[in-house]
């Protein structure tokens, strides 16, 4: 196992980070479209996704490094990160998809195909690298929150 290096992960988890940030910055006004949706209970608060959001990035991002930086065989490493880079680009998209261009209905699709794809992810993870699989355990768990949060506003016409 190679080993661990402080400035490769902070590196790794700033390319999650950064992935998180422009997806924001491309999603428009996520507050507005936030308090104008229809929300089940147990909504949280706006404020709520800033802090749990960064956090989750952070973890990924170092979940990630850890598989790199272990000593399995290269292809299954391929196929970890072929699963992880899909996940973060069906996650990038997901925002822009829900507060940017408000399509609702497709929004919810695009968070099915982004759990499929992370609980993909923690098996190959878990298989390389135990801990790395596991510290995917929160993301995967917000996400269904999300799933949860997402479906009445599924049931809203789309303004796309």
């Amino acid at each position: 196992m190679k080993k661990f290096n402080i400035q490769g992960a902070i590196i790794s988890a700033g390319i999650a980070l950064l992935t998180g940030l422009l997806s924001g910055l491309l999603s428009g006004s996520q507050g507005e479209v936030y308090k104008s949706i229809h929300l089940p209970p147990f909504s949280p608060p706006a404020w709520l996704f800033g802090v749990v959001w960064p956090i989750l990035y952070i973890v990924m991002g170092i979940s990630a490094y850890l598989v790199y930086i272990s000593p399995a065989d290269p292809k299954d490493k391929r196929n970890a990160f072929i699963s992880y880079f899909a996940q973060l680009l069906v996650n990038f998209s997901w925002s822009i998809i829900f507060f940017r261009f408000q399509a609702y209905g497709f929004a919810v699709v695009i968070l099915a195909i982004l759990l499929f794809l992370v609980a993909l992810t923690i098996m190959f993870f878990y298989d390389i690298n135990k801990f790395a699989g596991l510290l995917l355990i929160p993301y995967f768990l917000w996400l269904l929150f999300a799933y949860y949060l997402n479906l009445p506003t599924s049931r809203q016409k789309d303004r796309s």
